[in-house]
């Protein structure tokens, strides 16, 4: 269940019952033809449907994290190291304060790796509590749900285009761009990564039929839902 369709006193009341629940991580970034906000809207939805049935709490997802390789594309915002970090761990304290001890972080988004790390830095502060980092879109089975139907994809190719975060009225190209080499970019700033990237596209078609995206999404709902009933050690 979304906390944003929820009261302090429902989860007051959920607290004293259960321990868990999700927090999503996104990012406000380019991608090619899709929302600006494509990691957050995916993170969060796939969260809430996993939660949905076990009536675990599911927060909003976290809007912006590190995405400064695409400050160069308009909309796309970044924060620094510290900053996200600080987030993070306040996020994690005031979890705790309300009396949560199990977390599920269901990150969307590969510039926010940062945040598995510090988690671990925070548990060991914080051994009461524990917390799942799962990366949803790159759960093994997810991934091989998605090589079953094209092992050509990457950022803001068919991979993550979902009917929760297309943009009405926008044509898209039906057609496939090679992938990049995302390791090659390491070095680049971001004009230079905008250059080679073209419209944000980094490889693999633009979209495929909806039955396999329905698919491939029910694959990494089932996945996340199983790290909320049997994740934790």
């Amino acid at each position: 269940m979304k906390i944003s369709n929820s009261s302090w006193m429902r989860i007051e009341a959920y607290l004293k019952t259960d321990d868990r629940c999700v927090l999503p991580l996104g990012s406000t970034e380019q991608h090619a033809y899709l929302s600006l906000s494509t990691d957050s809207i995916l993170s969060e939805e796939v969260a809430a449907d996993a939660a949905e049935p076990l009536g675990i709490p599911v927060f909003p997802a976290v809007p912006y994290g590190l995405a400064h390789h695409w400050t160069a594309f308009p909309g796309t915002i970044t924060l620094s190291m510290e900053t996200y970090l600080g987030l993070i761990g306040d996020i994690f304290d005031s979890l705790a304060q309300a009396g949560f001890r199990r977390i599920l972080v269901v990150n969307g988004h590969g510039g926010n790796m940062p945040a598995a790390n510090y988690a671990r830095q925070w548990i060991a502060a914080n051994p009461e509590v524990r917390i799942l980092f799962h990366n949803w879109y790159a759960g093994p089975k997810f991934a091989a749900a998605i090589r079953e139907i094209d092992d050509v994809a990457s950022h803001a190719s068919w991979l993550e285009n979902f009917a929760c975060n297309r943009l009405a009225g926008d044509d898209m190209p039906d057609g496939a761009k090679d992938l990049v080499d995302m390791s090659s970019l390491q070095s680049l700033n971001p004009a230079q990564i905008r250059a080679i990237a073209g419209d944000g596209n980094m490889g693999g078609r633009y979209q495929r039929p909806d039955k396999d995206m329905e698919a491939v999404w029910a694959v990494g709902v089932a996945e996340t839902r199983a790290l909320l009933t049997d994740g934790w050690p």
